[in-house]
């Protein structure tokens, strides 16, 4: 198993997630932290960063000590030069999901952070630019949450034929 860096948050649960990744929980108040210490020992590259809404699995399985939330962001760190992956899930909230942005550390994050604000409704404190990158500015709601309705947009294709 993955061993924590030595300069990260005390307190910091973990689990075998595979044979190869070691995933964390940490609280929101120590994930910035954490991100820090994995950077510093060599985790040169954030893969993914990216949020989960469960709001039908509210009792899903966490390690003991973890309270879970509807949002969660989950981070994929790599080592490359260790060849070791690291996963973090932090949960995020319920009702005003927010996480700190990790853009400081690892600046590749600012377009990953902005999808999740932009379809779950996650804030990132500390983003440079917390805007919407997939969806018009003026779009209501936020449509990978569980709870968004379906809607129908019709669409009309160039040179269709007309009603035969």
């Amino acid at each position: 198993m993955i061993e924590l860096p030595a300069n990260a948050p005390a307190g910091v649960i973990t689990a075998d997630v595979l044979k190869s990744d070691v995933g964390c929980f940490p609280t929101r108040e120590q994930y910035f932290g954490l991100v820090s210490a994995f950077k510093a020992d060599g985790f040169e590259l954030c893969a993914d960063l990216c949020g989960v809404d469960y709001l039908e699995h509210a009792g899903r399985a966490l390690p003991e000590g973890v309270e879970a939330t509807r949002f969660e962001v989950v981070v994929n760190l790599l080592s490359m030069s260790k060849r070791q992956r690291v996963r973090i899930r932090v949960q995020a909230g319920t009702e005003s999901p927010a996480v700190d942005s990790l853009f400081p550390i690892y600046p590749g994050t600012e377009a990953m952070e902005r999808e999740a604000f932009d379809m779950f409704g996650i804030l990132f404190n500390g983003h440079p630019d917390l805007t919407r990158i997939l969806m018009p500015e003026d779009w209501e709601g936020h449509p990978l949450r569980k709870d968004y309705g379906a809607g129908r947009v019709p669409v009309q294709f160039k040179e269709a034929p007309g009603p035969r």
